[in-house]
């Protein structure tokens, strides 16, 4: 850590369901089987043809209300009201941005350094905090009420991000922890054995399949893991490992999972079959990027840490890079898509908030932003 569009014309047929349908979606029927994410697939194909028009990449800053020089925010979830919550690391407050462009703090009730890293939308509307070096858990209800619970397995940096299961399981994303760790629908916390782990830092964000496996996205792990939709356990062989490789990933249009690159001098990706494959990247340094998302025209944004330029790949596979306004080592910690199509990186150490401007000229169903498949953000 510290060093350490889719077309209103199709969107009207976007729901989303996982363990119960999120709150104030009501226009809400793409569920998390395999079937329902060809049909998402099908509807971001025809948003990538219409985006195409919109390819250039135009990029914004605006002003914070809290800002500090020791990584204040890591990952950032989107709530059913359209807020944007950054994830509390080192900050003594939280802060959101609203969807019409307001920048607020509020309070928390447990701070502690280093004490969550991304979040998970539950499917009642809570955002629960991914604990990192918390010894409780913490959660946002859908009106905005912060609150704590126990958690049962608490060590220093043991979980670093997390994503919500089919069955409205949350699982935490295992770093230092020897068990993996998620919170049920009705709000049980619970462990379970998992098959690799390494005291190095295994895995730093996850990703939702169309099929329902949750991939967790290897730092310094030298196998990929991951956990069924029906909850086993497994391993495969990853291409290219290093220490610090990636951190986080991203599900692309085409149903792949990319892998965001950190220190990685190539690029990695699970193909929807489960095939594993690596191709080259246009800019590469140690700790370049934290966290990727997924653009209304099936871009996929990588989120500069210490990188100095931003990077893509768009829907056809091509890598390219592009400037940004602001950059500083250890700038942002990963982003978020808002509902209007703008992409927002979360401040770690940076001054200011920067967002790219997706071009869309289409706004979003909230349902489709909140949907396992992308809001799983760190």
């Amino acid at each position: 850590m510290a060093n350490h569009n889719i077309s209103p014309r199709w969107v009207a047929e976007v729901k989303i369901k996982v363990g119960g349908a999120v709150p104030t979606c009501s226009d809400s029927s793409v569920t998390t089987d395999f079937a329902a994410w060809l049909k998402f697939k099908s509807m971001q194909e025809r948003s990538t043809n219409s985006g195409s028009l919109f390819s250039n990449t135009i990029v914004s800053t605006y002003s914070l209300v809290y800002t500090a020089l020791n990584g204040e925010f890591v990952g950032g979830v989107l709530a059913p009201n359209g807020d944007i919550h950054f994830i509390p690391y080192n900050s003594p407050r939280g802060q959101k941005i609203s969807a019409a462009g307001v920048v607020s703090t509020y309070s928390l009730v447990y701070t502690t350094p280093g004490a969550y890293a991304g979040g998970v939308l539950a499917p009642n509307g809570d955002i629960h905090l991914a604990p990192s070096w918390a010894t409780r858990g913490q959660k946002i209800s859908a009106s905005g009420v912060v609150s704590t619970y126990s958690l049962i397995y608490t060590t220093q940096g043991s979980y670093l991000g997390g994503v919500l299961a089919p069955n409205g399981d949350m699982h935490f994303v295992p770093f230092l922890a020897p068990v993996g760790q998620k919170v049920s629908a009705a709000g049980v916390v619970s462990t379970y054995s998992l098959v690799y782990t390494t005291s190095a830092g295994a895995y730093v964000g996850s990703v939702l399949a169309p099929n329902g496996d949750i991939h967790f996205v290897p730092r310094s792990a030298s196998v990929g893991q991951k956990v069924s939709a029906a909850g086993v356990v497994s391993t495969y062989a990853l291409v290219y490992t290093v220490a610090n490789a990636y951190s986080s990933g991203t599900l692309a249009a085409n149903g792949d999972i990319h892998f965001v690159p950190s220190s990685a001098a190539i690029g990695q990706k699970i193909s929807v079959a489960g095939v594993v494959s690596t191709y080259s990247l246009a800019y590469t340094v140690a700790n370049a990027y934290t966290g990727g998302v997924l653009a209304p025209n099936g871009d996929i944004h990588f989120i500069n840490l210490a990188a100095a330029v931003g990077q893509k790949i768009s829907a056809a596979g091509v890598v390219s890079t592009y400037s940004l306004i602001y950059t500083t080592t250890y700038a942002y910690y990963g982003g978020v898509l808002a509902p209007n199509g703008e992409i927002h990186f979360i401040p770690y150490i940076a001054s200011r908030g920067q967002k790219i401007h997706t071009l869309s000229g289409l706004s979003f169903n909230s349902a489709v932003c909140m949907s396992p498949f992308l809001n799983n953000k760190y």
